[in-house]
């Protein structure tokens, strides 16, 4: 039987969202091998949770002392959104005591949350392109009409780091960007300023399966509101997500090659989520960001997907978990 410490809750507003993730994997993973337990993370404790009570993990080892049992984990499976689950923090910390994980390493994990920095890295692959953008930090001064005039309007305005469209806002002329720019600065201390590109939205997973790569059916997301923001994202019925998506076979395969070179030039290790914009004038591939620890609720992206590939979830976790161990 193997021991999974499976990470939910952090630090942000992503809170209860990790718990619908967590709850889904617990759900669909192999009883029969898999002895999961849940543990929360806050920024006071970090706890397995029984009627009994709570009961603290040892940082030191990350092991837990269960009724007099110590038990030890054999791996973590990291389902926190936004810090310290997806920004490196808790990859170094299992790196340090050599336990294994699901997620990329600390160095991509810690990349991929800066979206500008992704950028310049995936900046080059052949087929894909970048909006323009300009990244702000919050300690300089912000010339408006410098931004204005740099940039064509509607501009997204966006924390550099963080998920879930937090403090994002789509601004159509010079006078919305103050306001814009100070709830994202609420946000992030990074700003990233954006060309809005009109077009077609689309998410796909990608996956190391088996030892190979595996992308999964892209999903299309029309959203009632002008974009797909956090109260989108989470509101029944506020967006339509069609799995899989309605592309060509040509078209499948060009995104297939471009997010299979995004996975490789990042780095990136276990399941991503790649999110992208089909320009609508020429069809051209768009980059927006990478998700590395990607929401798995019932209603998910990634979930939708792993089904309509034919797969079973409680697989597509458990080749991830054997994928890690036997790195």
């Amino acid at each position: 039987m193997i021991n999974v410490a499976l990470l939910a809750g952090g630090y942000t507003g992503e809170y209860e969202v990790s718990l619908n993730s967590a709850k889904n994997i617990a759900d669909n993973l192999d009883t029969g091998k898999y002895k999961v337990y849940t543990i929360l993370i806050n920024r006071d404790r970090w706890f397995y949770e029984l009627e009994s009570g709570r009961f603290d993990i040892d940082k030191n080892d990350f092991s837990l002392n269960l009724n007099g049992e110590k038990i030890k984990f054999d791996f973590a499976f990291i389902t926190v959104h936004g810090t310290p689950g997806e920004d490196g923090k808790l990859q170094g910390y299992f790196d340090m005591i050599g336990i294994p994980y699901n997620t990329c390493d600390a160095t991509t994990s810690a990349i991929t949350m800066n979206k500008a920095y992704t950028k310049s890295i995936v900046n080059g692959i052949n087929g894909l392109h970048c909006a323009r953008s300009i990244q702000l930090h919050k300690k300089d001064l912000h010339d408006i009409a410098t931004i204005g005039a740099s940039l064509k309007f509607p501009l997204f305005v966006k924390p550099n780091n963080g998920g879930s469209s937090v403090g994002m806002s789509k601004v159509y002329k010079i006078s919305g960007l103050p306001d814009a720019l100070n709830k994202a600065f609420k946000e992030d201390d990074q700003v990233l300023v954006e060309q809005f590109i009109q077009g077609r939205e689309f998410s796909i997973g990608v996956a190391r399966i088996n030892g190979h790569i595996q992308v999964l059916p892209a999903t299309e997301i029309i959203s009632s509101k002008d974009f797909f923001d956090y109260e989108a994202k989470y509101t029944a019925g506020a967006s339509q997500e069609i799995t899989p998506a309605d592309l060509s076979a040509d078209k499948n395969a060009e995104i297939a090659d471009i997010v299979t070179q995004v996975y490789l030039r990042l780095n990136c290790r276990g399941m991503v989520r790649i999110d992208f914009i089909l320009l609508g004038t020429t069809n051209d591939f768009y980059f927006i960001e990478v998700n590395t620890t990607p929401g798995q609720s019932a209603a998910s992206l990634i979930p939708q997907q792993v089904r309509a590939a034919g797969m079973h979830l409680g697989e597509f976790y458990g080749a991830l978990i054997d994928g890690a161990i036997k790195k």
